[in-house]
């Protein structure tokens, strides 16, 4: 066997697995890009999806909290995901084909979102122009994008099923991760996380405060926000917390901004 070509760095040689490794860079802490953020996951099924009367409300709340704060909007799919995915999965599409699918419909409600949010500068962006943020939001741009992570073929297998297991919640939250956010912010059509699904059970009781391995720990039939999520928020190095509000009643979104106890908040 010949010698390998090395070029001298503190990683040579190393296989980029070894847990000694891994542990030895544990204490460093990445830099927040843009730690004044808030990211605002704007769900399609609890949101974008009752249209008018729900959504020109919260349009105009984002607007107004633009103005003061640095917002980043994430959409969701809502009806027309599970419509394509009940659609992928009986035609017998591989997972990440489903992810594929799944990730133009949030991308159309980002559209709308934008349009929507245009008057308080609302502008479409994409994956590739994260990085731009900082720039954008000094020229008071009000970025919106969707949440669907760019996997699409390369999607995680998931446990159970063919659903693809990192959706717009997950999206979001890795946008906030890596930009290094002030906070990640789920809009939905519940007042947080509840012991059971509250359409189903009126008599589920909210949960205004839970830790992620507590959370997984429950094993919950169902629940307002993508299991993955916990796993990743169980890992974040800059953001240690997302929040769960109920986009249908206004003010709750900045409540959450400022750190109030409402809604649910689930902890690294």
């Amino acid at each position: 066997m010949g010698n390998r070509h090395e070029l001298e760095n503190k990683l040579k040689g190393e296989s980029l697995v070894r847990k000694g490794l891994m542990k030895s860079h544990a204490h460093i802490k990445p830099i927040r890009l843009i730690p004044d953020l808030h990211v605002i996951k704007i769900g399609g099924h609890g949101t974008m999806d009752y249209g008018r009367e729900v959504v020109i409300p919260l349009v105009q709340e984002l607007g107004e909290l633009s103005r003061n704060h640095k917002l980043l909007v994430v959409t969701g799919g809502g009806v027309r995901v599970r419509h394509i995915l009940d659609i992928g999965i009986d035609l017998g599409m591989p997972t990440g084909v489903l992810a594929e699918l799944a990730g133009k419909i949030s991308e159309q409600n980002a559209e709308i979102m934008a349009l929507l949010l245009s008057p308080y500068g609302g502008t479409r962006i994409k994956s590739d122009d994260l990085l731009d943020l900082p720039m954008m939001l000094k020229l008071g741009f009000l970025p919106v994008t969707h949440g669907t992570p760019p996997y699409g073929l390369f999607e995680h297998p998931p446990g159970t099923g063919l659903i693809p297991p990192h959706r717009t919640d997950t999206g979001a939250f890795l946008m906030a991760e890596v930009l290094g956010a002030q906070s990640c912010i789920l809009v939905k059509n519940v007042d947080g996380l509840f012991t059971e699904n509250p359409f189903v059970n009126p008599e589920a009781k909210l949960i205004p405060e839970i830790t992620a391995e507590e959370l997984l720990a429950m094993d919950m039939e169902d629940m307002v926000l993508e299991r993955k999520l916990l796993y990743l928020l169980k890992d974040a190095a800059n953001l240690k917390e997302v929040r769960i509000v109920n986009g249908h009643k206004r003010g709750t979104i900045i409540r959450a901004m400022r750190g109030e106890p409402i809604g649910t908040v689930i902890r690294a």
